[in-house]
């Protein structure tokens, strides 16, 4: 791609090279993930909080934007802050926007789909969390919406995640085109597709797995995802040290 940056000028972005900012700005995605879930299900709208937290990964690219800028500060031997990590002055750009919007589209596209998954396993409405709960494990209709959706969101969130899983990182740090950024990305995908493919897994089952515990366990996963997301970007896209 770039030609290979020199191993001794690198530096491994780990959350305890900044344990407050990054686990801070995980507590405060576990507590709006938290609220907005809690709100959905006390409203009797379980479906939509099941739809929306598997959707979550659509949008986690550009939500973890403040981790990639901690990534990139703590690469240069620089000491990130909360602030600089809410607002990433260089995420505020025509391009990244164009992602986010492209993004969200898809996020609402799954939303869309999960309710024609659902309309068309059932005839009922299940308007109460223990109801659609012992519909979607204890009938076959159930069964067969669970392995259809996730069978639909599972292709739907790999194609996604091939077109942004460098793409995001690098609009940060290059002032490079969107689609420049997305072929980029679908391009170090196929070349390193088994360990990008094991990757999309552990993302996945992390994430889904953070949501079981009351998104709990986003306060120290997702600052790990990020950072970790943003290191993989460097090592597949090399290049000089960020400015």
């Amino acid at each position: 791609m770039e030609g290979a940056v020199p191993v001794a000028r690198r530096r491994l972005a780990r959350p305890l090279e900044a344990p407050v900012p990054c686990l801070t700005y995980g507590l405060l995605l576990a507590i709006v993930s938290f609220a907005i879930g809690y709100a959905l299900v006390v409203s009797n709208a379980e479906f939509w909080a099941l739809a929306l937290t598997c959707g979550f990964v659509f949008v986690a690219p550009m939500i973890a934007m403040g981790l990639y800028q901690a990534g990139r500060s703590i690469e240069r031997g620089e000491k990130p802050t909360l602030g600089e990590m809410l607002y990433v002055r260089d995420a505020v750009r025509g391009d990244l926007a164009y992602l986010g919007l492209f993004l969200l589209m898809i996020y609402l596209l799954w939303g869309r789909i999960a309710q024609i998954v659902y309309g068309l396993s059932t005839y009922q409405l299940h308007r109460t969390v223990d109801d659609f709960v012992t519909f979607a494990l204890t009938t076959s209709d159930g069964n067969t919406m669970l392995v259809t959706g996730t069978l639909a969101g599972g292709l739907i969130a790999f194609l996604t995640y091939c077109g942004v899983v460098v793409a995001a990182p690098m609009l940060l740090d290059r002032h490079t085109g969107v689609f420049t950024a997305i072929a980029t990305s679908v391009r170090a995908v196929a070349e390193n597709f088994w360990p990008m493919l094991i990757w999309a897994a552990i993302l996945g089952v992390l994430t889904l797995a953070s949501a079981a515990t009351g998104f709990i366990a986003l306060i120290v996963v997702f600052p790990w995802l990020g950072l970790a997301s943003w290191r993989a970007y460097r090592d597949l896209v090399p290049g000089p040290l960020p400015a």
